[in-house]
């Protein structure tokens, strides 16, 4: 199951609380204070692995505490620091802090790390607290609580090549004859319910991602058809390929439609450097290459099932991706 959404609760540990001692030897009755400090609290780390592609884990487990640590001993032990609580997330997570609504971090490469919640201060032990005037003191301080925070995670998924369309425009299947994805394929709208990535493998060892984003329709800048949660995974791609049902009777207009959708979730998107691909040709007697849509680098016209255009399709997408270095 694709989640791309989390809220948890993090805390990181308490300081351990100082030591209130005093050395006793024999020999020695007067000995001098020798109490530890406490050991600081373990800090809650977020890590980004590229081997998570979901936040699905978060909605089972919502509340993640770090070790506090040790109090401090006497003979001048400072309590053992608590251990760091590391949580593993997805490449792409955006954190953000719930209550000020402030992004924290965002996670875009792998094993990056942010502290998201910082460990508690140890208290000090009462042989910090020695003076000339003052050489027996009894004072010692208690372990500084560590940060708690409210996080809202966000995944926003990383890819070269963004594939948009309406529904059932072949999205899904270009995306498992180009790479090794194998996302739901079915003759009627809305099979595709979350975004499939695939790595397509290119000449001399080259490759790229691209990514099967939902069918999007009128209006999904206003959020229908979950559209908020699907275009959002679009704001990453290095470059678009619009996506248009070759049986199309108004390609002009399915093109318009998509356009003015994305550029009002986001101007960014738009300028993003794109083509028009269309699909299906197999099912016409004869296809019309000499068609242009405004903006769009390219229009290429292809055949998932028979393969035809594939290679030249491929050719563009790795362009697309240069280009944009």
């Amino acid at each position: 199951m694709f989640i791309d959404y989390a809220k948890i609760e993090v805390k990181a540990g308490q300081g351990g609380s100082g030591c209130v001692s005093f050395r006793r030897e024999k020999h020695v009755p007067k000995g001098g204070p020798d109490g530890g400090d406490g050991g600081k609290g373990g800090s809650i780390i977020l890590k980004a692995d590229r081997n998570l592609h979901t936040l699905l884990d978060f909605r089972y487990k919502k509340i993640y505490k770090a070790k506090r640590g040790e109090h401090g001993l006497g003979d001048g032990k400072h309590g053992k620091n608590g251990s760091n609580l590391e949580i593993r997330v997805p490449v792409g997570t955006m954190v953000k802090d719930t209550d000020s609504n402030r992004l924290l971090c965002d996670l875009t490469e792998d094993q990056q790390e942010f502290v998201v919640a910082k460990g508690g201060r140890g208290g000090k032990g009462n042989a910090r607290y020695v003076t000339p005037e003052n050489r027996a003191p009894r004072d010692w301080e208690v372990g500084f609580p560590g940060e708690e925070k409210s996080l809202e995670l966000e995944l926003k998924l990383l890819a070269d090549i963004g594939l948009v369309g309406l529904p059932n425009a072949g999205k899904s299947t270009l995306l498992s004859v180009i790479s090794a994805a194998r996302p739901k394929i079915a003759d009627y709208p809305f099979t595709t319910l979350q975004p499939n990535l695939g790595i397509v493998q290119y000449k001399d060892f080259h490759s790229y991602v691209v990514a099967d984003i939902p069918g999007l329709i009128e209006g999904a800048h206003t959020g229908k058809g979950l559209g908020h949660q699907f275009l959002k995974h679009i704001e990453r791609t290095r470059a678009l390929a619009f996506l248009i049902d070759s049986t199309d009777e108004k390609p002009e207009e399915t093109f318009e439609i998509l356009f003015q959708e994305l550029s009002e979730f986001s101007r960014i998107i738009i300028q993003k450097p794109h083509i028009v691909v269309f699909t299906k040709s197999d099912l016409l007697m004869e296809a019309n290459p000499e068609m242009s849509f405004r903006t769009a680098k390219k229009v290429l016209i292809i055949s998932a099932v028979t393969g035809a255009g594939i290679e030249e399709l491929k050719n563009e997408f790795f362009q697309l991706c240069r280009d944009d270095i």
